[in-house]
């Protein structure tokens, strides 16, 4: 049991860890927050999609350069740079929803600047972790219990949300992530981070660019894992979206509902990503990727079809852990095969199918629950996740079949 945890022997991640720990609690707050305060005061699923959408579409134009940024400067820095506007962010959104001078425009907008911060952040955190292991074998562990830390705190953020939403308004929850990023700052700043080596050559943005894809287009099997993650994150990850639809007007409950909701997928996902972190490394193989994208999607399509709250919980808590064992694999498979230099950019790719694509399936979310409403819009687009994942296992079978034949070969 305690071999889940080794990668916690190295004193960055360990700071690391409890900082992220905190702050992304509070990440999850305002997620929740934002969800809640845009539909209770406008009750359309369609604005609801606009802001999710205002608050991602930066990720898929700006990723690829904010890979380009951690490959070509300190990763370190540019963590802590976008940390400290995180925090500035949050500030000015707490001030204008405790004040009362908040708009659905204005949260969009400030949805839209933290958007643009993440598509740096991002790349530049993922690619971070390996300098915060001094042992490269304890990464793959690092990855997933980077998975457990952000579905610890999709557990626990929303409880508290739902509980501080129900009894004193949305904006305690806003200024509590603003107040959780002194604890990620703090950590960064008590980290001894050593120098990365200084290429000769450092590229600029849009030839980084070009490295990057060429790198892709030369690695079939990372380019056909991100292409997998770009169909389900279309597909079937923006279902998060119309949660509180679900927990407003299909199961008739309140803010306490909507909390449920996202606790209980946040419960799913942390089970998955405990599960990845204690087993071996080399068991970590394309086709758990891809049933676990099967198992999330089939997932969704129960939840969709459920009258009541009961099985719709269960089956949300299924489709949690099976979301988190596909995002997580994805991400220690390519962490483990990319090469160090290319790390950034080929990570940004990632982050740009896993994060960027989400909000086109969000907007088309939206439009679609205002016409078909919330379960039918879930069930088309678990089905949908479906029809890719079956794609690509089928695709993928012989390449499956031909690495599986190999690890046995290496084992005898």
């Amino acid at each position: 049991m305690l071999s889940a945890f080794r990668s916690l022997a190295h004193r960055n991640f360990r700071l690391y860890y409890a900082g992220q720990s905190v702050s992304l609690i509070g990440t999850w707050m305002q997620r929740l927050a934002v969800g809640w305060l845009v539909y209770s005061h406008t009750h359309s699923a369609l604005l609801l999609g606009l802001v999710s959408f205002a608050g991602q579409i930066p990720t898929l134009l700006l990723a690829p350069y904010g890979g380009t940024v951690a490959d070509r400067y300190s990763r370190y820095r540019v963590l802590l740079v976008t940390q400290l506007a995180s925090l500035g962010q949050a500030c000015v959104l707490a001030w204008l929803v405790l004040s009362g001078h908040y708009a659905t425009w204005a949260v969009a907008g400030l949805s839209l600047l933290l958007g643009t911060i993440n598509a740096f952040d991002i790349p530049a955190r993922q690619s971070l972790l390996v300098e915060l292991v001094d042992d490269r074998a304890h990464l793959p562990n690092a990855i997933a219990l980077n998975s457990t830390m952000v579905n610890l705190a999709r557990l626990v953020g929303p409880a508290l949300a739902g509980l501080l939403l129900a009894r004193f308004g949305e904006g305690p929850c806003f200024v509590v992530n603003a107040v959780s990023f002194v604890a990620v700052v703090a950590s960064l700043l008590l980290m001894r981070i050593a120098p990365r080596p200084v290429r000769a050559h450092r590229p600029g943005a849009l030839e980084g660019l070009r490295e990057g894809w060429a790198y892709l287009r030369g690695a079939p099997a990372l380019r056909r894992q991100i292409l997998l993650m770009a169909g389900i994150s279309f597909c079937a990850m923006p279902y998060g979206t119309l949660l509180p639809v679900f927990a407003k007007d299909v199961f008739h409950g309140q803010a306490g509902t909507y909390g449920w909701l996202n606790s209980l997928a946040g419960l799913g996902a942390l089970v998955g990503a405990f599960y990845l972190a204690s087993r071996p490394a080399e068991n970590r193989r394309p086709q758990l990727i891809t049933y676990a994208a099967l198992g999330f999607c089939a997932s969704l399509v129960g939840f969709a079809l459920s009258p009541q709250l009961g099985p719709a919980l269960a089956f949300i808590t299924l489709g949690g852990a099976g979301m988190m064992l596909f995002i997580a694999g994805t991400n220690t498979a390519i962490q483990t095969d990319v090469a160090d230099h290319m790390r950034g950019r080929v990570l940004s790719y990632y982050v740009m199918a896993f994060q960027g694509v989400q909000p086109l399936g969000s907007l088309l979310a939206g439009w679609l629950a205002r016409h078909l409403g919330a379960p039918h819009t879930v069930l088309l687009q678990g089905a949908a996740g479906l029809a890719v994942a079956l794609a690509f296992w089928w695709t993928g079978r012989p390449a499956d079949k031909q690495q599986l034949a190999e690890a046995r070969a290496a084992v005898s």
